[in-house]
């Protein structure tokens, strides 16, 4: 019998983190995706119903802070925590008292700090028994983006958590800044897809559905979302020739393989002391591993000092079965991670 959880994101919604610093474009881009028939069914949370500008959409009140939009999609108001939020809703749709959705659609506030909301997706029980986090989107500014790194530490957590960063705008910006900025972001965040876009348009597939797991069996989708390679060639680069902020130049990445499969009771004090010595430094910690008695790979996620329960998925992507543990951090280079393991390595077991 397995001591971790199996795959149950058929059984979950897949929560998309849509985050952006103020004017990036966040709503214009969301806008343009509602627009598709794909969206339909979908959930969209926001704080207030007339921020997000969705005035010409709105069809017919469904209840008080709840709406349902021309495209079928559900839009919701945050009402006082976003805890109680999602857990009313998740009730409300299991009474069957608001229209059926399939996914969920959380556009933060553009100085908001995507770590506390991560937090509560991954490792809030009430929460993570409804719903999963699919993954998080990042929209920067392709005329200011540059300058909002500059001067602002949210606009680079918010860059650096991202699994996919759209560069908004991109018609405003001449082509020097356009090029810089981007350079600038691959460096920031190496293993997110990047994608630059004008007046928001852009294929709301490229998006969502972007999380380790899913519910059709796509193992495809585990390699897309660790993206370790990426994290290696960041690592043994120099990027000395790139200006970079006071921010953003003490933010990094990398990636650590393990060639063994692991003994879990080891690896997991490792990992719990990383998590107490270094937790307010890492950013988002990812890894598909592979465990000494288990034929599955298992999936561990964390943001600072929450991690997910480790899940079992279905299978591995391909047929290489190899432990690969991705660290997005500030503050905190590989060479004092690899230490911290190596001294737990070799130490006697027991």
């Amino acid at each position: 019998m397995s001591l971790f959880d199996r795959d149950k994101s058929s059984e979950r919604l897949p929560v998309t983190l849509i985050s952006g610093f103020l004017g990036s474009g966040k709503t214009t881009i969301l806008n343009r995706a509602l627009g598709d028939p794909r969206m339909a069914r979908s959930l969209v949370l926001v704080n207030e119903f007339g921020e997000i500008g969705l005035d010409h959409l709105f069809m017919e009140q469904v209840d008080g802070d709840m709406v349902l939009l021309q495209s079928g999609c559900v839009c919701c108001t945050v009402q006082g925590d976003l805890d109680r939020t999602l857990r009313d809703i998740a009730r409300r749709r299991g009474d069957g008292l608001a229209p059926p959705f399939e996914r969920v659609l959380l556009e933060t506030t553009g100085l908001a700090d995507p770590a506390p909301i991560l937090q509560l997706l991954l490792n809030n029980p009430m929460i993570s028994h409804d719903y999963r986090l699919d993954c998080v989107v990042t929209i920067v500014d392709a005329l200011n983006g540059a300058r909002q790194l500059d001067e602002h530490i949210e606009a680079v957590k918010q860059a650096a958590v991202a699994d996919r960063l759209v560069v908004s705008k991109t018609d405003l910006a001449d082509i020097d800044t356009s090029a810089h900025l981007r350079a600038r972001l691959e460096i920031l965040n190496p293993g997110a897809a990047l994608y630059e876009v004008v007046q928001g348009d852009i294929d709301p597939a490229l998006l969502f559905d972007a999380g380790p797991f899913d519910p059709t069996g796509k193992t495809e989708r585990v390699r897309e979302w660790l993206n370790a390679e990426a994290h290696d060639r960041h690592h043994h680069h120099n990027h000395a020739h790139l200006d970079r902020s006071r921010h953003d130049a003490h933010i990094g990445s990398f990636c650590l393989t393990f060639e063994e499969p692991l003994e879990w009771e080891r690896f997991n004090r490792w990992l719990m002391a990383v998590r107490a010595t270094w937790g307010d430094r890492l950013l988002r910690v990812k890894g598909v591993l592979d465990i000494v008695g288990e034929n599955q790979p298992l999936v561990i996620h964390g943001v600072h000092h929450t991690f997910h329960p480790p899940t079992l998925l279905a299978r591995w992507p391909d047929a290489t079965r190899q432990s690969k543990l991705v660290f997005i951090t500030r503050d905190l280079d590989r060479a004092t991670v690899e230490a911290s393991w190596t001294e737990v390595e070799q130490a006697p077991s027991g």
